[in-house]
């Protein structure tokens, strides 16, 4: 009995392409807790894909021991990435937001 043709080898990528994140600054928390984009339930995010933002903007909250810590993007740029989603908890380090610097 015949045996099947071995099937072709995968063509190799001509060229590995760059990482889209390459040159952007990270926002990372420098606390553990819960992360918040708004002040409030009914209030506006501090901050959104796009923003334009400076070392003294707001760009989030850290609930920490029912102490809400307000951190600022200590980075002036555009926000590209938010890497964290609403109310959840953050370690120390963690990369919050992805800037592109100005």
């Amino acid at each position: 009995m015949p045996r099947p043709a071995a099937p072709a080898a995968a063509p190799v990528a001509a060229a590995v392409p760059e990482d889209e994140d390459d040159g952007l600054i990270e926002i990372p928390s420098p606390i553990v807790g819960t992360f918040y984009r708004k002040p409030a339930p009914d209030a506006d995010n501090f901050a959104d894909v796009g923003t334009v933002v400076s070392e003294e903007t707001v760009v989030c909250i850290i609930e920490a021991m029912k102490v809400m810590n307000e951190i600022k993007a200590e980075v002036k740029g555009v926000i590209k990435k938010i890497l964290v989603d609403d109310a959840t908890p953050v370690q120390y380090g963690q990369p919050l937001f992805l800037v592109e610097p100005k």
